[in-house]
């Protein structure tokens, strides 16, 4: 075993074997019929890492300095954070696209002491002095995905010292939460458990070296130079995913014949539109990871068929542990999907071994010990906590937080936030977020218990279960985003597709209580996988604004 845990010696280490294979294709560009890429093989990689990380030592950068990647997805941005990982630096990632105040009370409390960004982000450096106070050295990075700083066929010298050693529970880097139930809260991850999740994700989907891999969220690519993957880097802006086209998507799995690819349920759904549009399957795929918010039921049904040699996936987890579970469209389609459809919640798998996974009665408030914790029985909805080799220990400088979601005696756990319950068969099943819950006079709600009943209908989108205060409890109520945004505009439209949605609410006794509904022609989704629902947000705006249509007031 080596003596040192930096993740950064998986991609010397690959190329050091294996230099001549490709590492990454970086699109110059995109037609319907032909997209023209830059690649570079692993021995190139290797070296344009090594030579980003002399530049930022020769800037001023120190081993453990906090820095802001404000980078193009593709070669910068691999490049530069393995380069910072081989520093001894600590990357700091937010998401693009979570709205400007949102970024930049992040990049505050963060504190970066180095800013590495293009261009515009070195000018917002600027602009936003006191978001940036804290930065003291802004290091330019062309705005050009292609930019390399290294020659063609170029090779990291042989004498090169390589990664600085870091122990496995040194700090790697922050990554930050999605935010769609709260404030984005910076994560440290540590060496160690960057290495678990290598590991985890290699051995439960059997990747091998030499695939060929997609990723539909650019933080995925930094895990292929440690599994020995090609990373084929989308057409797609990371902050706008929802705008991605699907055409391009599957020109890219086709002609670069990808074997690996992990995307919310949002672009796959996208991309298996497409397909059954155009009548193309994709041969070459041999695992789909879908995640980020639940896999709905069409997608389970309608994505296998596309991929004829492959399996379609869902990794369940969150930025704080990942995975914890897994489950295939094979087991869903068989097994689950059907008590999905009756109110039974969103199944998300077995666990993942080593990770142990308990359901407890919600706590009020923090747990310092595990002892404080009530376990709960089979079939009986409580918290998800987690313990495993993924599990980060802390919040970036968030104390109260940290204490509120771990549980660290005598074994670190994570509060996931989320509800659910472990089947007779032992796979748990996820009932929705706990905030996301609403407290009825007749009991609780949990939202993938009552969603998936609406949504079944073809006329539906997707739709959210809120609720609205109500002396003391609160009033469940139905949102919904219907396939033709028109019907919104249409008074008689919603009138009528309210009498159907009715009549699926006298189905189940759990959504009989169920007669007014509310329309509405896009939801507020969230950035990264442009597939979580802001639930908290679709509460205000039916308080204040939404017109609800009942279906029968007598009934």
């Amino acid at each position: 075993m080596s003596a040192s845990a930096n993740i950064a010696r998986h991609l010397a280490a690959y190329a050091a074997l294996h230099p001549a294979q490709v590492a990454l294709k970086v699109p110059r560009l995109a037609r319907a019929d032909r997209i023209d890429y830059l690649a570079l093989d692993y021995g190139e990689l290797s070296a344009e890492v090594a030579a980003w990380r002399t530049r930022l030592a020769a800037a001023g950068l120190r081993p453990g300095d906090r820095t802001l990647v404000m980078v193009r997805q593709g070669l910068p941005l691999i490049a530069l954070v393995f380069a910072l990982f081989e520093l001894g630096a600590l990357p700091i990632v937010i998401d693009p696209g979570m709205g400007r105040e949102a970024f930049l009370r992040c990049v505050a409390h963060s504190r970066p002491r180095a800013l590495v960004g293009i261009p515009f982000a070195r000018l917002l450096s600027h602009l936003f002095r006191t978001s940036f106070r804290s930065v003291e050295l802004r290091i330019p990075v062309s705005g050009s995905p292609l930019a390399r700083i290294t020659p063609p066929a170029s090779r990291r010298p042989a004498d090169d010292a390589g990664a600085l050693a870091r122990a496995a529970t040194d700090a790697a880097a922050i990554l930050f939460t999605s935010g769609s139930t709260g404030a984005p809260k910076g994560v440290i991850y540590a060496h160690g458990q960057f290495d678990s999740q290598v590991s985890l994700i290699r051995d439960t989907y059997g990747i091998a070296p030499g695939e060929i891999d997609f990723p539909l969220l650019p933080l995925f690519a930094l895990f292929n130079p440690a599994l020995g993957m090609t990373t084929i880097v989308p057409t797609t802006d990371p902050a706008r995913p929802a705008s991605a086209d699907p055409a391009l998507l599957v020109r890219a799995i086709l002609q670069e014949n990808v074997t690996n690819s992990f995307g919310s349920p949002t672009l796959w759904g996208k991309i298996t539109n497409h397909c059954q549009t155009t009548g193309l399957t994709l041969p070459s795929v041999r695992r789909v990871l879908s995640a980020g918010a639940p896999v709905p039921p069409w997608l389970w049904e309608q994505l296998p068929p596309l991929i004829p040699n492959g399996l379609l996936h869902s990794p369940y987890g969150a930025t704080e542990a990942l995975p914890v579970s897994t489950i295939s469209a094979a087991e869903v389609l068989a097994l689950t999907a059907a008590a999905t459809l009756t109110g039974a919640g969103t199944c998300v798998g077995r666990v993942i071994s080593p990770n142990t996974v308990k359901i407890i009665a919600p706590p009020d408030g923090p747990l310092a010990d595990l002892s404080a914790a009530r376990e709960l029985p089979t079939g009986e909805v409580g918290e998800i906590i987690v313990s495993g080799p993924t599990v980060t220990s802390e919040y970036d400088g968030l104390p109260e937080a940290t204490a509120a979601a771990k549980i660290p005696s005598p074994v670190l756990y994570h509060r996931l936030g989320d509800l659910g319950y472990f089947d007779a068969a032992g796979r748990l099943w996820f009932c929705g977020r706990r905030v996301e819950a609403v407290h009825t006079a007749s009991g609780l709600l949990y939202t993938e218990q009552i969603e998936p009943l609406f949504s079944a209908h073809p006329r539906v989108r997707r739709c959210a279960l809120v609720g609205i205060a109500s002396a003391g409890f609160q009033r469940a109520v139905i949102i919904v985003e219907p396939v033709t945004p028109e019907t919104v505009y249409s008074s008689t439209e919603c009138r009528r597709l309210a009498r159907e949605l009715r009549a699926i609410a006298l189905q189940h006794p759990q959504t009989i209580h169920f007669k007014t509904f509310y329309f509405r022609e896009k939801f507020p989704l969230d950035v990264r996988h442009n597939a979580k629902i802001h639930r908290l947000a679709l509460a205000r705006w039916v308080e204040k604004k939404a017109i609800g249509y009942e279906s029968d007031p007598k009934r």
